[in-house]
């Protein structure tokens, strides 16, 4: 795996590498995590295999703006909104009405997409390098812990990485449906957080 920094030569060859389709490993805001085009299904077969993960599993996504947003999901409630607006960019990732062009591979064939705006620059810069949405799937092996490093990240299979350094530990993103308000997963985002900017919008919500 060839390592590059998080500057401009290392995102564009990130970002050039996840055109040809290759995997990419680069920092979130939690751990490091595996990128490829999710609008490749050759790409996200490779990236089940680098993760030794069954392709019933659906695939979170990560998006540099609501700009990209668009690119991969359908529509994009009041609930929804009002949660984009107070939680990213932050570990705050939610299930949304995917776009009718998504690959199969990325939802497991469920109607909806997990989907996040995170708060690491490094993870921003390298969607607006590649123009749109990546996997952010972590980096390890089925079952095995996630990579805080770099060099935890050097799975065989994956052509480049983006050194962010290593990463402090941290709780995963919080894992929400914006329209049943259910947390799915709880993380770094705390649940009361949630509810209370929920239940500020009104009994609609």
């Amino acid at each position: 795996m060839t390592i590059l920094p998080p500057n401009e030569v290392g995102l564009t060859a990130a970002a050039a590498a996840l055109r040809a389709g290759e995997v990419v490993a680069y920092p979130t805001e939690t751990v490091y995590g595996l990128a490829v085009n999710p609008f490749d299904s050759a790409a996200l077969r490779r990236l089940f295999e680098v993760k030794g993960r069954p392709e019933e599993n659906p695939v979170l996504l990560v998006v540099a703006d609501e700009g990209q947003l668009a690119q991969v999901v359908r529509e994009v409630s009041t609930a929804a909104q009002t949660c984009i607006d107070a939680f990213w960019p932050g570990p705050l990732s939610l299930l949304l009405p995917k776009a009718v062009d998504l690959p199969v591979e990325v939802t497991a064939g469920q109607a909806k997409v997990c989907v996040r705006c995170p708060a690491s620059e490094i993870a921003r810069a390298l969607c607006r390098q590649f123009g749109g949405a990546i996997t952010s799937t972590s980096a390890n092996r089925s079952g095995e812990k996630p990579a805080a490093t770099i060099e935890g990240a050097m799975l065989p299979g994956v052509a480049l990485g983006i050194d962010g350094g290593r990463l402090p530990e941290s709780l995963p993103s919080t894992l929400l449906d914006p329209e049943s308000g259910r947390i799915l997963r709880a993380g770094a985002v705390p649940e009361a957080d949630i509810l209370a900017c929920l239940r500020a919008q009104g009994p609609g919500m």
